[in-house]
C-alpha cells in the first residue's frame, strides 16, 4: 500500500457494505416517465440515496436537471478528475432462478447478492469510499474529484448526454464498470429494430432488453405438439407450461452472447423448421441462428485491437407488425456504415426494414496514452500482477462519453462476471481490494 492508508481503508469496509445494501434494495429499473420522473420513481430514489450517502461522507452534491443525473465532488481547482458510474439496473429476468431476492441484498459466504452489486452500484461505491479514505487520511486534492451518477446507462444514455450539455466536463477519469487491469478499447454499440408487416398472423413477444441474451421464450400459439417434437429433435430444452411451451435458454450480457443461449433464436429455428411463415422468424433462423458473430450476414468481421463482432437478438414482438430488437458490438476499426449496409440487406431479404435505435461510438486509446500507462502502473503496484494486460471489450461504459477516460475495474482477472444474470453478486473482499486500487489511482491522478 503506497499511501499509509492501512487504518483508513479498512475503516470504510462496513460503511461501504451498508451503503451497497441500501442501494441494492432500491429496484432501480427504468420506468420511463413514471411518477413524473425521467426514468421512474425507483431510479430517482437510487439517485437521491446515492447523493445522500455522498453528502454524509463530506462531498458537495448536486441533483441535476430534475433527476437526469447527479454528482458528488470534493477538492479544489479548475482541473477535474471524473469517476463515471450508473445507478440504474437491468430487469431481473426469471425470478425463480435467483437463490436470493434480487433486491434483498442478502450476504452469504462473503458474497453480496442482488441486482446492481456488480453493475454498477458496488464498483461505484468502492470508488466513492476510496476517496473518503483519502479524505480521512488528510489528503489535499489538487484537482476536483467528481463522481458523476448516471441514471439511464442500461437504456439510452440520456442522463450522461444531459450532463454533458449542462455541466463541466472532466479532463480525465475512469468508469468503474468493467475489469482490471483496464479496458483501452470498447466496441461500437449499435442497437436497432428490424421491422415489417405481420402477414402470418403469428403473435409472439419475448425478451427483456437489447443488451441481454433472452433466457426464456414462451410460445402459446397453434401446433404446440408439432413444435415440441421439433424442439426434441433439435435438442433444445423447453418446458410445457400452463400457457404453452417455454423454450429455455441461458442469460448473458450481449457483449458476450456466446456465454449464453438465446431462447428467441432457438424458438425461431424450431418454428421455421415446422413451416411457420414470418419474416422475423425467418431472419433469425436463416441469417443468424445461434451464431453470436452473425457470420452469415457480416462474414468474418474482426480486428486486432478488439476482436470479433458480437450480435444479439434481444427482443421479439410480433403483433400487428413484426419487430426484432438487435444489439450489435462492432470492432473498433470497422466502419459502422459497413455493418448497417450488410444488416439492412439481410433484413430486406425477409421483408424487414432497418431502423436505428441507438449508437455509441467506440472507445480506443493507444497503449502509450498517459491514462493507460498511469493506471496500469497503479494496478501493478497495488496487486503485484504484472501478467495481466490492458483489454478490449464489447461492453459499453461511460468511459467512451468523455475524453481521456477508460474503464478501470472493478472485477479482477478471472473473477466470475454475473452482471445481467440471475444471482448477480459481488465478492465483498474484492470490492475492498478494488477500493485500495481506486484510492491509489485517484491520489496519483490528482497530483
Amino acid at each position: 500500500m503506497l499511501l499509509h492508508l492501512s487504518s483508513h481503508l479498512p475503516a470504510q469496509y462496513a460503511p461501504l457494505k451498508a451503503a451497497l445494501v441500501e442501494l441494492v434494495r432500491i429496484p432501480s429499473v427504468c420506468e420511463e416517465g413514471a411518477g413524473g420522473y425521467p426514468f421512474g420513481p425507483a431510479v430517482d430514489q437510487a439517485l437521491r440515496t446515492a447523493l445522500q450517502i455522498a453528502g454524509d461522507l463530506g462531498f458537495r452534491t448536486h441533483y441535476g436537471d430534475g433527476g437526469y443525473y447527479g454528482y458528488a465532488e470534493t477538492g479544489q481547482g479548475d482541473e477535474m478528475v471524473g469517476i463515471l458510474g450508473h445507478l440504474d439496473v437491468v430487469p431481473v429476468g426469471k425470478r425463480e432462478e435467483w437463490t436470493h431476492g434480487p433486491f434483498e441484498a442478502v450476504e452469504a459466504d462473503g458474497l453480496l447478492y442482488g441486482r446492481g452489486t456488480q453493475d454498477d452500484k458496488g464498483p461505484l461505491l468502492a470508488a466513492l469510499f476510496a476517496v473518503k479514505a483519502l479524505m480521512d487520511a488528510g489528503v489535499v486534492f489538487h484537482k476536483r474529484v467528481r463522481f458523476i451518477f448516471g441514471t439511464d446507462e442500461e437504456t439510452l444514455w440520456r442522463c450522461i448526454n444531459r450532463y454533458k450539455e449542462q455541466e463541466d466536463l472532466p479532463g480525465l477519469g475512469f468508469s468503474p464498470d468493467s475489469r482490471f487491469p483496464l479496458t483501452f478499447a470498447e466496441k461500437g454499440l449499435l442497437q436497432c429494430h428490424l421491422t415489417g408487416p405481420n402477414a402470418s398472423g403469428l403473435r409472439l413477444a419475448g425478451g427483456s432488453a437489447f443488451n441481454a441474451v433472452p433466457d426464456t421464450m414462451l410460445y402459446d400459439g397453434e401446433g404446440q405438439d408439432t413444435l415440441a417434437a421439433k424442439l426434441d429433435e433439435l435438442g433444445f430444452a423447453y418446458i410445457r407450461a400452463a400457457r404453452g411451451i417455454a423454450v429455455q435458454g441461458q442469460a448473458a450480457h450481449a457483449m458476450e452472447p456466446e456465454q449464453g443461449v438465446n431462447a428467441i433464436a432457438r424458438l425461431c429455428i424450431a418454428l421455421q423448421a415446422i413451416g411457420v411463415e414470418s419474416g422475423a422468424v425467418r431472419f433469425v433462423a436463416q441469417e443468424i441462428g445461434e451464431d453470436p458473430n452473425a457470420t452469415h450476414v457480416f462474414g468474418p468481421c474482426a480486428d486486432e485491437p478488439s476482436g470479433k463482432l458480437k450480435f444479439n437478438v434481444g427482443k421479439i414482438d410480433l403483433g400487428d407488425t413484426e419487430q426484432l430488437s438487435i444489439d450489435c458490438r462492432i470492432p473498433v476499426t470497422v466502419p459502422k456504415e459497413e455493418i448497417v449496409a450488410k444488416l439492412s440487406a439481410a433484413a430486406a431479404r425477409h421483408g424487414l426494414v432497418y431502423q436505428e435505435f441507438d449508437w455509441l461510438a467506440p472507445l480506443y486509446l493507444p497503449l502509450d496514452h498517459f491514462m493507460i500507462e498511469t493506471l496500469m502502473r497503479v494496478y501493478r503496484q497495488c496487486t503485484g500482477d504484472t501478467d495481466s494486460q490492458p483489454m478490449a471489450s464489447g461492453g459499453a461504459t461511460y468511459a467512451r462519453a468523455m475524453a481521456n477516460c477508460v474503464a478501470f475495474g472493478a472485477l479482477f482477472p478471472g473473477e466470475l462476471m454475473t452482471e445481467h444474470q440471475p444471482n448477480e453478486r459481488a465478492v465483498l473482499q474484492n470490492l475492498y481490494r478494488a477500493m485500495e486500487i481506486y484510492a491509489e489511482a485517484l491520489y496519483t491522478l490528482t497530483r
